[in-house]
């Protein structure tokens, strides 16, 4: 089903998205926007007013990436979650890999006791993306050490064969949080966590729906909110473990291949699978990207130069 979402951002915030989706962008501007892009399941386009405009089955992922949809912001009540969540017991899931052409997709969820919570403050538990490869890999060995998590890692080749048959990568996140959370409901029982929080990445309905015919679907005391990490700590404890396993899993790749394996969606990252399909074949690239991307084709291109 096609959908839409428009979100509102600053300029700032329209540069990075443009930099986020360079491998994606089209030369064709709609009259008033900044760029416009394509990726496999969203047409995006940035407009000057600074309104952002998300078209396709994976309109309401993407703009959820980026703070989520206006309309959507308006329907839900700024309180729709406890006064004092942030000082609650939780289990926090989050994703990454979702937007890189190369390497798997990890999903975890953690679970964060209130009384752990200055422990991880003093740890620098914060939003992943503020921090360094370096101090990801620090942080998350000790934090593995001591809190209770699943680790889901979908590999490329079980990636692509769930996109062939027509799953859309929000129906896979879905799948994979669901998992994730019942695995460490049943580490903790018969504790039960004060609430569990996803870090959004679609509206509650459609999450619900893409896991409809899961044996068991986790519902009880669940939120969602756009930039968990900011919300509750065991939301940024979760991103930070599933970086940690992102990144492993990126090393890895990079001694299979006999090559550095960059990240992200951008240039070098098609320069580097062009590469592989010289030295490979382009068959390789199944067991070491997500192959719907538009990096593969261009990079088919750039090896036949």
């Amino acid at each position: 089903m096609v959908s839409h979402a428009v979100i509102k951002v600053s300029a700032d915030q329209i540069a990075k998205m443009k930099l986020h989706y360079t491998s994606y962008l089209q030369p064709k501007l709609p009259q008033g926007s900044i760029f416009s892009a394509k990726t496999p399941g969203c047409s995006i386009t940035a407009y000057r007013s600074g309104k952002v405009l998300f078209q396709g089955k994976e309109a309401e992922t993407e703009a959820a990436k980026w703070g989520g949809p206006l309309d959507a912001a308006k329907k839900a009540p700024v309180s729709h979650l406890p006064s004092n969540f942030s000082s609650l017991s939780v289990i926090g899931s989050d994703e990454v890999g979702t937007g890189d052409y190369f390497g798997p997709m990890t999903v975890v969820a953690a679970y964060v006791q209130k009384e752990q919570l200055p422990l991880l403050k003093e740890l620098g538990v914060r939003d992943s993306k503020e921090l360094t490869d370096a101090k990801i890999i620090e942080i998350a060995k000790q934090l593995v050490s001591f809190i209770p998590y699943s680790l889901l890692v979908l590999h490329n080749e079980k990636y692509n064969a769930f996109q062939e048959k027509g799953m859309s990568q929000g129906k896979m996140k879905a799948l994979l949080h669901n998992k994730a959370l019942s695995n460490v409901l049943k580490k903790l029982d018969p504790e039960k966590p004060d609430a569990i929080l996803i870090d959004q990445f679609v509206e509650k309905n459609t999450y619900y729906k893409h896991i409809v015919k899961e044996k068991e679907i986790i519902k009880e005391n669940v939120f969602f909110s756009t930039k968990g990490e900011s919300v509750h700590l065991s939301v940024a404890a979760a991103s930070i473990i599933a970086r940690y396993a992102f990144l492993k899993q990126m090393d890895l790749l990079t001694e299979k291949t006999g090559m550095v394996i960059p990240r992200g969606a951008g240039a070098q990252v098609d320069i580097a699978a062009a590469k592989i399909i010289k030295k490979h074949g382009v068959n390789a690239l199944n067991s070491l990207a997500k192959i719907h991307f538009a990096n593969t084709e261009k990079a088919l291109k750039l090896a036949k130069k």
